[in-house]
């Protein structure tokens, strides 16, 4: 899919860290009659996005089966492609630059889904891509003031995120746009909603 300009999109999640927080194994723990990261891919499967790439790394192979038995599931296994982050252990930073590189050279932006919010509404994704096709260098959604996820960024902003290190992800780059970065209000807190601990799943 495109935005309004024509240009493809395409939707990253992240999904190759160990959880440790949680204890491991964060991304398949049980969750509504699934498992967690059920959550995230329905999220970007929703999004005006060619195809959905699934940066993996800890636990590989079992987080590629639960991806691949979701999107049967949900008739959309034709779009769902997967990366592995070689260097995952260093953070957030490695699966961002692994996602990204993986990308067609035509893509136009990339939504980034976490792999660990299970609530993002999809009614606030297509006005995330109305923003970028209206000029906006990246767009993120807002909910009571606060800035949330999936980010969509645009492709001037790859270059930069291609050498982002440790695990602040593409926090550092969209700090420094200013009135570039478009802030789209979202529906509802699930943008702001992740998962760290078990006593997050019973909120």
């Amino acid at each position: 899919m495109a935005t309004e300009a024509g240009a493809a999109l395409e939707a990253l999640v992240l999904a190759a860290g160990a959880g440790r927080r949680f204890g491991g194994g964060k991304l398949l723990a049980p969750y509504r009659g699934g498992v967690l990261l059920d959550g995230a891919l329905a999220a970007a499967f929703a999004a005006p996005a060619r195809a959905v790439w699934l940066v993996i790394g800890k636990d590989a192979e079992a987080v590629a089966a639960a991806a691949r038995a979701f999107a049967e599931r949900e008739g959309q296994a034709g779009r769902l492609r997967l990366v592995h982050a070689r260097d995952h252990a260093e953070g957030m930073g490695a699966s961002l630059r692994a996602g990204l590189a993986a990308l067609p050279a035509d893509s136009a932006g990339a939504f980034v889904f976490l792999g660990d919010m299970p609530k993002v509404p999809p009614a606030v994704l297509p006005g995330l891509a109305e923003a970028l096709a209206g000029g906006a260098a990246a767009a993120a959604p807002v909910w009571e003031g606060r800035r949330g996820n999936p980010v969509l960024l645009g492709r001037a902003l790859f270059p930069q995120l291609l050498k982002v290190q440790g695990d602040q992800g593409a926090r550092g780059a969209l700090s420094g746009l200013g009135e570039a970065l478009a802030l789209v209000p979202a529906p509802d807190a699930g943008v702001l909603f992740d998962v760290d601990t078990p006593g997050d799943l019973e909120a």
